[in-house]
């Protein structure tokens, strides 16, 4: 029999089997229970600006709006991200690299950069457009997959292609597979 306020229940062999059942049911799941490990971010910066400089001169400049950096010392960007080269003496813009979304891998010295991907070599007025992107920091190179589709755009033609491997400012690349080679305005006219 089970009481409460006055009331008194009488419980039948199989209820009474079902409500121990279940309390040691729950017990045993308390005892069993296996503690959460968090992966996510150990800390978050907005409006991130990152210098790397050698002897006061400014080489690259990193700039995010959220920066997310996580245990295994790898930095998540989410929210986009723009590395910018500069020259020698560090006065002047020589590449850039636009993307919406980046990672640094810090165990390989490797950015991915993913989504709407830019590259732009200021001097040369080329322009480099693909979804995917790889930034080697260690050997200074920038490169795609062998498969990622890649469309070069120079002041007079556009190239179009498959995987590319390109010097970090971009003032030397090639082109894997490539597909077309078009005049800017044959280019355009294609919608290429």
């Amino acid at each position: 029999m089970v009481g409460w306020r006055g009331h008194t229940w009488r419980l039948g062999g199989v209820a009474s089997l079902l409500l121990a059942a279940a309390l040691a049911s729950c017990q045993d799941k308390e005892k069993e229970a296996k503690p959460v490990v968090y992966t996510g971010p150990l800390m978050e910066t907005e409006n991130v600006v990152t210098l790397l400089s050698d002897s006061a001169r400014l080489h690259i400049r990193l700039t995010a709006p959220l920066e997310q950096r996580f245990e295994n010392t790898d930095i998540l960007y989410p929210k986009g991200v723009t590395v910018t080269f500069y020259d020698k003496p560090g006065k002047q813009i020589i590449n850039t690299l636009v993307a919406k979304w980046g990672k640094f891998d810090n165990a390989q010295q490797l950015y991915i950069m993913r989504g709407a991907v830019k590259v732009a070599n200021v001097p040369e007025q080329q322009q480099l457009d693909t979804e995917e992107l790889f930034y080697n920091r260690a050997q200074q190179k920038i490169y795609t997959d062998s498969a990622m589709f890649v469309r070069v755009q120079t002041p007079t033609e556009v190239l179009t292609g498959n995987g590319l491997s390109a010097n970090q400012d971009f003032s030397r690349y090639g082109i894997h597979k490539p597909k077309g080679v078009f005049s800017l305005a044959e280019a355009q006219r294609l919608g290429q």
